[in-house]
């Protein structure tokens, strides 16, 4: 389990969600103008909940989900 500061220090962002648990994030460029978002989102005690991936197009627009934790969903368009 990692620690507020270890989650931190791996995401270059955060932002608390309601019952104390965050959402933490950070982007990743690719050579094709997509932006692939890796997203960690951990309860209270930092016990992580759900780990996923969100892909956008040139514009910013969502344009894919790739949910990898508790259970990998694969890839689905939005």
């Amino acid at each position: 389990m990692a620690t507020h500061k270890q989650n931190e220090k791996k995401f270059s962002n955060w932002e608390t969600l309601s019952g104390g648990g965050r959402r933490y994030w950070y982007d990743s460029e690719r050579e094709d103008s997509f932006t692939i978002r890796y997203v960690k989102i951990a309860d209270a005690n930092e016990v992580t909940i759900k780990i996923l991936q969100e892909v956008y197009d040139a514009s910013g627009k969502l344009v894919g989900i790739h949910e990898k934790f508790p259970v990998d969903l694969g890839r689905r368009q939005v």
